[in-house]
């Protein structure tokens, strides 16, 4: 994700000052210390409480997104709120699983004795959302910390200041602050936050922001989970079914108006059909949006002026296919293809983060891998083709965080499929049981039994070395 300007929409937003993040954070870690948050009933009637929640500010929150960015009502229940009941779901269903002590298989050194991995909560977490997604990437983090048992503090982004507004709210009337709390503001209040000690960060935002947001953790040792950007391909094969992949990619990628963390950020097409799948992603832009995309009520905005000024300069790249109209007082850029687009351009030296889509043609597929392989490695990659050998060239040799075959963004849809990136795209996976246990600290136990206890491994060791060798070798 592109770092923006967080006064470009921030000027009314509150600054929760120092000592009142302190005052929080005591509260927190008094809160913990209780034992309270150890109890999986009280867990899961704090998840209960989070749904009940939810479904009571549905219509504020779809109508907050829309003031924000113009963001559909279907797509906003679907990306948003849908999607997080979805694992509030999942959650209560499998939390007593998940929480239950693990036993391992136990070695004969140990001999008696039975070897468990505990799951314990780190404390008092920190979660950090951004603007595009401004609701589900912040509580989706939410839930796997109150069902790994932690206390919470959570940023919303205040580039969407009516949806921070009604998070705030909904948090506020259902949670106490010593144990769920809501701190609104701008840039000034993260880096308030972030000098503070908490036991673990979760930040989703852009790879810049996110190393800086590393490089606080590191004063206090705290772990940290970074969700980031980067360019994400989109692959098609000359064996491909272009109809089916121009439809998948348009949707992918045009939804939110692109403002998708794993939106294809490019398409390497090969050049047999490269023409093809133009003119159909174009008849899809218009089947979805119609002719005039400006008057589709499925179609949002981009989120503030410098996010659309950054984007109408891109449009000076390459040749425009379909697309290219913006309006500024709308803050509206249609979905648009550009060809003939270099990597020399600017266009892909960053992450569009918009409905701007390249398409560069390539004459096979080792071709399209090695140009993957020449940058960082990708949050999502996504290849179309019907040739299985190819598809599992693609998946051993692209190295990304998560991706699709013959499909754009559906790995998310799956919460039982681990979330996240890699090196430059981010570090952490969450989603289901995956955020349950990003959360938790798996302690390590071993239960040695009392009735037998060898003189083998007590000094002094005299000659034993070669018995224990043997011990060894036959283990």
């Amino acid at each position: 994700m592109p770092t923006v300007n967080p006064t470009d929409t921030a000027a009314s937003q509150p600054e929760t000052g120092e000592r009142r993040v302190q005052e929080i954070l005591q509260k927190q870690r008094r809160f913990f210390g209780s034992g309270h948050t150890l109890d999986i009933r009280f867990r899961k009637e704090q998840l209960r409480e989070l749904q009940y929640a939810i479904r009571k500010y549905e219509q504020d929150l779809l109508d907050a997104m829309y003031t924000d960015f113009h963001k559909p009502e279907m797509e906003a229940y679907t990306t948003e709120i849908g999607f997080v009941e979805l694992e509030l779901k999942l959650a209560l269903k499998k939390l007593y699983r998940w929480a239950k002590p693990q036993r391992v298989k136990e070695t004969l050194l140990n001999f008696p004795a039975r070897s468990y991995i505990y799951s314990d909560p780190y404390g008092v977490v920190l979660i950090i959302g951004p603007w595009n997604y401004p609701f589900q990437l912040l509580i989706n983090p939410l839930i796997g910390a109150i069902a790994a048992g932690n206390c919470a503090v959570i940023k919303p982004s205040e580039l969407t200041p009516n949806t921070s507004a009604v998070v705030s709210s909904l948090i506020r009337e259902h949670f106490s602050e010593e144990y769920i709390a809501v701190v609104e503001g701008g840039a000034d209040t993260s880096q308030r936050l972030l000098r503070q000690r908490f036991d673990y960060i979760f930040f989703t935002g852009s790879t810049q922001v996110g190393k800086m947001v590393m490089k606080a953790a590191a004063e206090h040792l705290t772990p940290v989970t970074l969700e980031l950007g980067g360019k994400s391909p989109a692959i098609v094969a000359e064996d491909a079914d272009v109809g089916l992949a121009a439809r998948r990619i348009a949707w992918g990628k045009f939804m939110n108006a692109g403002q998708t963390c794993v939106a294809p950020d490019y398409l390497l097409v090969h050049e047999q059909v490269k023409e093809e799948l133009i003119q159909l992603i174009g008849h899809y832009i218009e089947n979805f949006y119609g002719a005039d995309p400006s008057q589709s009520p499925d179609y949002a905005r981009i989120v503030n002026d410098r996010h659309f000024n950054r984007l109408s300069d891109f449009l000076k790249d390459g040749l425009i296919r379909t697309g290219g109209t913006t309006d500024p007082s709308q803050r509206y850029i249609a979905p648009t293809l550009l060809d003939q687009v270099t990597w020399q351009h600017p266009i892909m030296q960053e992450e569009i983060f918009g409905p701007i889509l390249p398409v560069i043609s390539v004459s096979s597929t080792q071709e399209a891998i090695h140009m993957v392989q020449q940058h960082e490695k990708p949050l999502a990659l996504y290849f179309f083709s019907s040739d299985s050998q190819k598809q599992e060239m693609v998946l051993r040799h692209g190295f990304f965080g998560g991706g699709c075959i013959n499909d754009t963004i559906s790995h998310l849809i799956n919460p039982n499929l681990p979330f996240g990136g890699v090196g430059q795209s981010g570090m952490g996976s969450y989603h289901g049981e995956s955020s349950f246990k990003l959360f938790s600290q798996q302690k390590s136990v071993v239960k040695r039994g009392t009735w037998l206890d060898l003189p083998l491994r007590y000094p002094p060791y005299g000659k034993r070395l070669p018995a224990l060798r043997r011990l060894f070798d036959w283990l």
